[in-house]
């Protein structure tokens, strides 16, 4: 593991590295000094829960997950980084798979949010995956700047909808199994609520809040547990701390610092929409 904490001075793209095998870590970093010797590989992970603790210490622009890591796999450990930037000084990161499986790669390239890299790792693919992310990378920063659409940033919906497949595709079941009913306190008493019915999930510290069009109710189930079991077709995250029921929105507006909110179908209350996840909402 590489002890790197301190933030690149000159700008340059951060990296993490996460692979069980010593030998692919080491042909992975050579390539890539290959390849893109300005890259700045800040720490090296040998499974899926080393990973995520580095991404949340050194903030990451860019980082590499082996697909098949024992304990937590890469995919497991990607729906954890992406749900650890808490502000909007750290974006989402760039994800690029390290796989031996060419099936896993067709699904992460057909999405466009992710990339791939093929064991062993050959200089001229690896140039290919290289020039990919650079371009995102760039499109993202002037999304930042205003020089280019919203639609650059981070795609966190895609994201999530490629992260079910691909954890749909490792498991032995096959296609993956959604929530359909939350078991929520109301007042004092349990109630069953069906998934379809809430209009969206919102995090504090301790609880969840379940809000209906009729009722109000608190879990104890995290906004990052919720986003695995839930619908990506039904449910977009549009916060760390929210996910939003996509039949019940009303529509999109921004406020006096030029935040975007979405109403709420029979609320009048507003949730705020994080700048990882802006691009939802392009044109709007």
């Amino acid at each position: 593991m590489n002890d790197t904490t301190q933030d690149s001075a000159d700008g340059r793209i951060r990296a993490v590295l996460a692979d069980d095998e010593r030998l692919m870590r080491e042909q992975l970093r050579s390539r890539l000094m290959e390849v893109w010797p300005e890259l700045d590989i800040v720490a090296e992970a040998k499974n899926g829960l080393e990973a995520v603790e580095l991404c949340r210490e050194h903030r990451p622009d860019l980082v590499f997950l082996d697909i098949r890591m024992p304990g937590l796999t890469g995919v497991d450990a990607a729906r954890q980084i992406v749900q650890l930037p808490d502000d909007d000084s750290w974006l989402v990161p760039e994800i690029v798979f390290i796989t031996a499986y060419d099936q896993y790669a067709v699904e992460a390239f057909e999405q466009g949010v992710a990339d791939y890299v093929l064991k062993p790792a050959e200089r001229e693919r690896l140039a290919i995956t290289v020039a990919r992310v650079k371009k995102r990378l760039a499109q993202r920063s002037e999304a930042e700047a205003g020089e280019a659409p919203a639609a650059a940033l981070p795609a966190g919906q895609p994201m999530q909808q490629l992260l079910h497949k691909l954890s749909a595709q490792l498991s032995p079941g096959g296609a993956p199994k959604y929530l359909q009913w939350i078991q929520a306190t109301v007042g004092q008493s349990i109630q069953m609520i069906p998934v379809e019915d809430v209009l969206f999930f919102i995090s504090d510290e301790k609880y969840t809040r379940v809000q209906t069009a009729g009722i109000e109710a608190l879990i104890r189930k995290p906004i990052k547990e919720l986003v695995d079991e839930l619908d990506p077709q039904l449910f977009w995250q549009i916060h760390r701390s929210t996910l939003v029921n996509v039949k019940a929105i009303a529509g999109i507006s921004r406020d006096f610092r030029g935040r975007q909110l979405v109403a709420v179908k029979g609320l009048t209350e507003k949730l705020e929409v994080s700048r990882s996840y802006t691009h939802l909402f392009k044109g709007m």
